[in-house]
């Protein structure tokens, strides 16, 4: 197992750990906070769903591309690009993801920020805005990536900081033991 496997599986059990050790406390060092429903708060769960399955569409054309070893540049660079009729059929996906991921990755954003619009970021539970935080992270410096104005070491450092499967870990993480906490 290389080093950079370890140190992820490190960094994934270390925010497992964290959530399971926060959620434990809160669970028996804070009340219950009463679930109210209203009509937003009942739209603003639809749209969380729709936010998750976007956030899987996302992490999943990474995980596919871990799986698959990192894919051609020309994919990244050349908008027009087409796989060759030789290219296998998660190939042919995997292109198709590439080209879409700007679209479902300003979707997911936007989706959850009406999701914490509608239900209310809950500050108590420190996880929620920890979810917050990573998703503006993740959005921010995506746009930087698709921004044509931005400078040339704007790009790369933006690059490599929202290309990081850590980001997307612990939005996952925070977000799941974040919800069973208030009893979604």
């Amino acid at each position: 197992m290389s080093a950079e496997l370890k140190r992820f599986f490190i960094f994934s059990g270390f925010v497992l750990l964290f959530s399971v050790a926060y959620s434990t406390y809160v669970l028996f060092a804070q009340p219950p906070s009463p679930e109210q429903e209203t009509l937003l708060s009942e739209i603003g769960e639809g749209i969380g769903e729709l936010a998750m399955w976007a956030f899987v569409i996302i992490y999943a054309r990474t995980l596919i591309k871990i799986f698959m070893g990192k894919g051609g540049i020309s994919r990244r660079l050349l908008p027009n690009y087409v796989a060759p009729q030789s290219a296998s059929k998660l190939q042919k996906l995997i292109v198709q993801m590439d080209r879409s991921h700007i679209y479902v990755g300003v979707a997911a954003l936007a989706l959850a920020l009406i999701h914490i619009a509608f239900m209310g970021l809950h500050a108590e539970i420190i996880l929620f805005p920890l979810v917050l935080a990573l998703v503006i992270w993740q959005g921010v410096f995506g746009m930087f990536l698709s921004w044509k104005g931005s400078p040339r070491n704007l790009k790369k450092w933006s690059y490599s900081v929202h290309a990081q499967l850590i980001t997307g870990v612990g939005i996952g993480i925070f977000s799941l033991f974040a919800h069973m906490l208030i009893g979604d």
